[in-house]
């Protein structure tokens, strides 16, 4: 006889996965890992992008998720699917930046991956609101039974308000947000691509926005340049593969706008849940009222 459908959900490629109880263990990319532990389920592993280390998980993508009892399987090439399959998932949560590629597996390992157990796409790319991306995940949670409590969207819409209301005088802070890539150069990022970012210059947030030129997601310029926008605070990525801000050489173009530049850290990559995204708003309204 053929298994009753208990459980399904329709992913952001359109696809339906389908399952005959709510799937209880979930592989999950660490982003998505991460979202979901803030909706109250914790994941049974989680694997990370081409960027990671494929031994040990990002901790600036993992946000409050505990590792401990939570595999990790690892990264990039180190990737096929008898490694996704090993901690015998019965759903696979992973996320997209457009046309329903997984990101983080390699094509043909993910087409196989499908073979075996159901795979959700959630779609985090620029064409979507970061409040849209949240809901996906959202809905995802309540379909396999978990919520986030309703006191991270109180506090989401409160800090919302701190920053309206300190944005809203004539003069605005100037806001850089950037990735380090060594001691010759930095990416900046364009605040239009990247959905956290338009959330911060909706509530009035300047945002500096670097000139037109190559990079869709990035402008990459040498650090001189980077100084010359004089910024007041800097949104600086802390993911494992950006260089750390204070690794940098103390004499370089860097150094004559450090000591009055507020850093805030920054994960491209944001857990997209209600309570990381207050977290990450309220430090950016630290920023400007200190």
């Amino acid at each position: 006889m053929r298994e009753r459908t208990v459980w399904e959900f329709c992913d952001d490629r359109g696809q339906v996965s389908t399952a005959g109880r709510p799937p209880s263990r979930v592989l999950a990319y660490v982003q998505a890992g991460a979202t979901l532990w803030d909706h109250g389920i914790r994941p049974s592993g989680i694997f990370g992008s081409g960027h990671d280390d494929p031994t040990v998980p990002d901790a600036a993508k993992t946000g409050s998720l505990p590792l401990d009892g939570v595999a990790y399987a690892g990264a990039g090439a180190a990737l096929d699917v008898d490694t996704l399959l090993s901690g015998e998932p019965d759903l696979v949560v992973a996320v997209s930046y457009g046309g329903g590629q997984v990101y983080g597996l390699d094509p043909e390992t993910a087409k196989h991956l499908e073979g075996h157990v159901p795979v959700v796409v959630i779609d985090v790319g620029q064409a979507r609101t970061l409040t849209e991306i949240g809901d996906r995940f959202a809905e995802l949670a309540r379909s396999l039974g978990a919520e986030e409590p309703a006191a991270a969207t109180q506090e989401l819409d409160a800090v919302r308000g701190r920053l309206r209301a300190l944005t809203s005088g004539p003069d605005r802070t100037r806001v850089l947000a950037l990735s380090p890539a060594g001691q010759e150069q930095a990416h900046l990022a364009r605040p239009r691509m990247w959905p956290e970012l338009r959330v911060l210059a909706e509530l009035g947030v300047g945002l500096v926005e670097p000139a037109d030129g190559p990079g869709a997601n990035w402008s990459t310029v040498g650090w001189d340049r980077a100084a010359s926008l004089r910024p007041a605070v800097v949104l600086a990525d802390i993911r494992a593969h950006a260089t750390a801000l204070d690794e940098l050489r103390s004499d370089g173009p860097w150094a004559t706008v450090a000591g009055s530049v507020r850093v805030v850290p920054w994960n491209p990559e944001p857990v997209c849940s209600a309570r990381a995204h207050a977290r990450f708003l309220a430090l950016v309204a630290d920023a400007l009222e200190a």
